[in-house]
């Protein structure tokens, strides 16, 4: 296990959905968007996730992502893990890396029980306590459509258009 950029971006986005997913799935996107990752970045690391059943994808319309389990089942080590990559998880060749390697692996061992013992529950309290919800800070300024008039049972007649449909049909209608 190394700490990278990777793992913390993990989190974070986790984080993230986390803190959203009461409104249902959060689309990757709105996640790129916010935490200013790449699209694709976020795709590749969801893929993982999704493999280790730390999250769980949902298709179509209104689709998105969803944790797989919940929060407080779900370590620090679990995400870091699940997107670390299987090259950086091989074992280092060289002298002089190998005389060193034991020193290395307990490290790596030490982090890895400590990551296992922070859950996402607990960042998730941590975030909430710190200010106000996600949701009141994400209406402010955003423009709301309104709700949409039920539907009757008049039936409509179909709109008849009398404007051209090409660059051509309105060139001729100059003509006539």
């Amino acid at each position: 296990m190394r700490t990278s950029t990777k793992g913390r971006l993990a989190v974070n986005a986790l984080l993230d959905l986390a803190l959203r997913e009461s409104a249902g799935p959060v689309a990757l996107l709105s996640i790129s968007e916010r935490q200013q990752v790449s699209l694709s970045y976020l795709e590749q690391m969801f893929s993982r996730l999704r493999c280790q059943g730390v999250v769980a994808s949902t298709r179509g319309p209104g689709g998105g992502y969803t944790l797989g389990r919940q929060p407080a089942q779900i370590t620090v080590a679990d995400i870091v893990t699940a997107v670390d990559e299987a090259g950086e998880r091989a074992p280092r060749t060289g002298l002089a890396q190998d005389l060193s390697a034991p020193l290395w692996l307990d490290l790596e061992a030490v982090m890895l029980a400590h990551l296992a013992t922070i859950t996402l529950q607990q960042l998730l309290d941590q975030q909430r306590a710190r200010g106000p919800s996600v949701e009141a800070v994400e209406s402010r300024g955003v423009r709301r459509l309104p709700p949409a008039a039920p539907k009757s049972n008049v039936t409509r007649l179909p709109l008849r258009c009398t404007a051209p449909n090409s660059v051509f049909a309105f060139g001729t209608s100059f003509a006539a």
